[in-house]
């Protein structure tokens, strides 16, 4: 203020303590210089603790200033710096805060730097209880001023000059009365020297009429602070003078934040979260809000969009928020979910190239102006009488995630800088909801992607059996769980079936899972009994517990799990079973009788009791029901197993029912609160080969082996109407059996099986494992296999307690 200007306390001032906004003074090199009581209740050091280091103390490195020195070189080349940061506390807890970096300037142009601080966790709770509240902390125009102890200005920002009219150069050297001559300059002193006595905060409010505009009456609140020193003395006192004139909208808007702070996020959904905003801004600020998401955002899929990254290219919008003091919004050209036009000569546009806001006070859809490029936007202006235009980016962790746009149509008052500002902190908010909703959706998507990925896409039962399955995970957020299931075609048309239930739930469930599916696909290739392949697998289990138990960083993601494997013949109609801990299958024969075979328990797996499984071979007539499942579709809090598997029975003993309508059936009548556990049913109804599908010879183990079989093979071949395969299956047969002659010492079974695909097995008493190897130019043998490989699809071999069994697989 001048020497002509007045100033008068509110005769209802409000002086009060203020802990939550935290004060600290830095030197143009990054080093505290003065410090505050709130900054040592917000992060727990005192004076001597900070004072004359430096301020990485407190301030973690980030992506934006990985060091202090960064971060006073980008508060000198925005001069200042604010928005949400973190900060680190005494215990190494980090804080996130809302944070204001202002630049002082001293005598002869020596600069220091006022960092102002708001716990972000205070500011929903009490954003209207006062006018140093983050919101106009880090956003509103203030004007500070330092003094030494003899209340001299040592210090002050630009912004104080137009909060009271004085400029840097009278102000600075000079006391409050020297300053402002007829300024009642001993209250302000008496309330300074308090400050300085006590070491407290005070906050005062005054009127004042600058000579510039006597007739406007201006309120001003005033924040003093100590600041201390190394030795925690009060080295001077630092005031924060904000503009309150305006104190009703002022209210209102702190009201609009406290409500965002309750109403925003309460939703992981990003078209809710959206439209939350644009009806929060609805009439409060605007008369017509839009919000448009980045079209990746709402499905967590694709690349995110780096804020300055979009080039010639611009991101595309989909709407996702809609409101209007108009019923229905009639103003937006597009609806809820539609794609949304940007013009590349718009200021949209030029908010999605630079990420910075777009205040058109003034809106003029005048020709030559870029509504001529837009003309959908251009009607909507004219018909709807739009004259004043907000965008603002929606951004978080330096991503964009879209726009929101905010029109005056009914409000003849144009938007102002205060509006900007009110606009950004309320996109800012939504944004840090519609970042962490992104996160989620994302982390579905790929927990769905995973799960698909990890469980079969579809059921190749073959010639053994018909296949059908449900699943429903505990964790129906996410879609993931540990159960798992499988249908894997083995050779000689038989065919494994598995279930397993890895302990837990959700993603790391899911990881151990697909391990150990992985595990059992691969054990199921070598023709293991089941007793042998849980031994295995067993092994795998215990070995990637120790694994995740090393990596103490890491959640585990197997901590053990239950399996039942089975494998059925066609041929013999013979299932050999056996189980790790996991429920029995329930079995349901033609005439509708429900069994629950006593197999051998077994242990989990991973448990590491070292006891053995055991295999139980039974017959099962064709178009007998096979259920597997886990202990989810069975047991409840309210019921036990027992209970649960005669329930079972009940509902799969439905005749007349295909193997969909009971999975749905089952999944459907299992009573089942809250889940608490996943469910996994597997159900297969088992077919066989007749006797005109399969034959088989004994052959002598001899020379006249070869020819035999060459010859039963294409006079077998023939009455199948296969003469096509006569010549590929012959060289296989002849490899086979040649090799079978060569290594083993009794007769030879040859087996042909025509199903799927054509098979072709040679059984010899040599438990001798074969193995595909490439011969050299001067070799004269090791070519048979070779050679059976590049004319089958696939070909292996699987011992028998007489043997092996080499086998080969051709396409019809």
């Amino acid at each position: 203020m001048t020497s002509t200007g007045k100033t008068a306390f509110s005769a209802h001032a409000n002086t009060c303590e203020v802990t939550d906004s935290a004060i600290a003074m830095l030197d143009d090199h990054g080093t505290v210089v003065g410090w505050t009581q709130a900054a040592e209740n917000l992060v727990g050091y005192s004076p001597r603790d900070v004072v004359g280091r430096s301020a990485a103390l407190v301030v973690p490195p980030s992506e934006e200033a990985p060091t202090i020195s960064a971060y006073v070189e980008r508060c000198r080349s925005q001069g200042g710096w604010s928005g949400t940061s973190a900060v680190r506390d005494r215990d190494g807890r980090i804080l996130h805060i809302s944070r204001r970096v202002s630049m002082l300037r001293g005598p002869d142009g020596a600069v220091r730097w006022l960092v102002s601080v708001t716990d972000v966790g205070t500011v929903g709770r009490d954003a209207a209880s006062g006018p140093m509240r983050e919101s106009l902390l880090t956003r509103a125009p203030i004007g500070i001023v330092v003094r030494d102890r003899q209340l001299r200005c040592t210090w002050v920002n630009d912004t104080m000059q137009h909060h009271d009219g004085i400029s840097r150069e009278r102000r600075l050297g000079r006391g409050p009365l020297d300053a402002q001559p007829g300024f009642d300059a001993e209250t302000i002193e008496e309330v300074m020297r308090q400050v300085l006595q006590s070491g407290t905060t005070r906050v005062q409010e005054y009127r004042a009429w600058l000579p510039t505009s006597p007739r406007r009456e201006r309120v001003l609140a005033v924040s003093f602070f100590c600041l201390k020193d190394a030795d925690d003395q009060a080295l001077g006192v630092c005031t924060i003078s904000v503009d309150v004139s305006d104190n009703r909208q002022a209210r209102e808007r702190l009201a609009i934040l406290s409500e965002a702070g309750t109403r925003l996020g309460g939703t992981l959904d990003v078209m809710q979260t959206s439209q939350e905003l644009a009806d929060l801004a609805v009439p409060l600020l605007a008369d017509y809000v839009a919000v448009d998401l980045e079209h990746s955002v709402p499905f967590g899929e694709g690349p995110s969009v780096s804020i300055g990254s979009t080039g010639e290219r611009l991101p595309q919008l989909r709407r996702a928020g809609l409101a209007s003091v108009r019923q229905g919004a009639p103003e937006s050209p597009w609806a809820h979910g539609e794609p949304v036009s940007v013009p590349p000569a718009s200021p949209f546009a030029h908010v999605l190239r630079t990420g910075r806001a777009h205040l058109e006070s003034v809106l003029d859809p005048a020709p030559g102006t870029w509504t001529d490029h837009d003309p959908a936007r251009a009607q909507k202006i004219h018909e709807y009488g739009m004259h004043s235009l907000m965008i603002v980016p929606i951004r978080a962790r330096r991503t964009l995630l879209g726009v929101a746009l905010f029109i005056r149509t009914e409000n003849p008052v144009p938007f102002h800088e205060s509006d900007l500002l009110l606009a950004e902190e309320l996109v800012s908010r939504a944004a840090l909801s519609l970042d962490n909703a992104r996160q989620y959706a994302r982390q579905h998507a790929a927990a769905l992607a995973l799960q698909r990925t990890l469980l079969p896409r579809g059921l190749r039962g073959g010639a053994a059996v018909e296949a059908a399955s449900r699943y429903l995970p505990a964790d129906m957020e996410h879609g993931v769980g540990g159960d798992w299931f499988d249908v894997i075609p083995l050779s000689g048309a038989r065919v494994a079936l598995v279930v397993g239930d890895v302990v837990g739930h959700g993603i790391n469930a899911a990881a151990g899972m697909g391990r150990l599916r992985t595990a059992v696909r691969t054990l199921a290739d070598l023709e293991l009994p089941p007793d042998e392949l849980l031994t295995h697998l067993d092994d795998t289990v215990q070995r990637l517990i120790e694994e995740d138990t090393e990596a103490a960083d890491q959640t585990p993601a197997i901590a053990g799990a239950t399996c039942l494997y089975a494998v059925y013949d066609p041929l013999t109609r013979r299932c050999t079973m056996a189980r790790a801990g996991h429920p029995p299958p329930a079995i349901v024969d033609p005439h509708g009788r429900v069994t629950f075979p006593d197999l051998p328990p077994g242990t989990p797996l991973g448990v590491g009791l070292g006891n053995c499984f055991e295999s139980v071979e039974m017959e099962l007539p064709e178009g007998s029901l096979l259920a597997m499942y886990t202990d989810g579709l069975i047991e409840t809090r309210d019921q036990d197993l027992e209970e649960g598997m005669r329930h079972l029975g009940t509902v799969l003993a439905q005749p007349g029912h295909s193997l969909e309508d009971l999975c749905r059936l089952t999944t459907e009548s299992c009573p089942r609160q809250a889940p608490c556990d996943d469910v996994t049913l597997l159900l297969v109804r088992t077919r066989s080969l007749g006797s005109t599908q399969v034959t088989s010879w004994t052959l002598p183990n001899d020379q006249t082996a070869v020819h035999s079989a060459r010859d039963l093979t294409a006079r077998q071949l023939t009455r199948w109407g296969l003469e096509g395969l006569q010549d590929p299956t012959k060289l296989i047969v002849s490899e086979l059996v040649t090799n079978a002659v060569r290594h083993s010492t009794g007769p030879i079974m040859l087996r042909l099986i025509q199903h799927e695909v054509l098979t072709c097995e040679v059984a010899d008493n040599d438990a001798f494992s074969p193995h595909l190897r490439r011969a050299r130019t001067t070799d004269e043998n090791g070519r048979g296999l070779f050679l059976v490989a590049q004319l089958s699809r696939r070909w292996g071999y699987r011992p028998i307690p007489e043997g092996k069994v080499v086998w080969a697989e051709q396409d019809l």
